[in-house]
């Protein structure tokens, strides 16, 4: 369990290192002012991640938990990564690669919710 909460924790440094230099990228070019909503999804998406980790290291079902952090993280780099793709290269990564990682956010905060209510169901406090 621990490696796998560093290895989404160090995913979600990289996202989020991603999200500050696509910000910044769409901060200083008129034609890449399109990577602003991908910068947002990278961060919120990397600061939710290691907040479920650390939420994830005091649950009875911290796989669930962990589960929800990935699902998270793999849908905001495949929404980033195509808008990142349109902007510098003009190219998709491959057709509803956008929409594919926005459903794919949609269902990791859901995950994220299912595992709240198992732990509030099964818990003994």
């Amino acid at each position: 369990m621990q490696k796998a909460s560093s290895a989404l924790v160090a995913y979600a440094g990289l996202a989020g290192a991603a999200g500050v230099a696509l910000a910044a990228a769409g901060a200083h070019g008129n034609d890449l002012a399109t990577l602003t909503p991908a910068a947002h999804m990278l961060l919120i998406s990397a600061a939710a991640a290691v907040a479920i980790v650390t939420a994830a290291a005091r649950a009875a079902h911290a796989t669930a938990f962990l589960i929800a952090a990935l699902i998270l993280l793999a849908g905001a780099s495949l929404f980033s990564g195509d808008i990142a793709a349109r902007a510098f290269w003009g190219e998709r990564l491959f057709t509803m690669a956008a929409p594919t990682g926005g459903s794919t956010m949609i269902v990791g905060w859901l995950v994220l919710a299912a595992a709240g209510v198992w732990e509030l169901l099964t818990s003994r406090e």
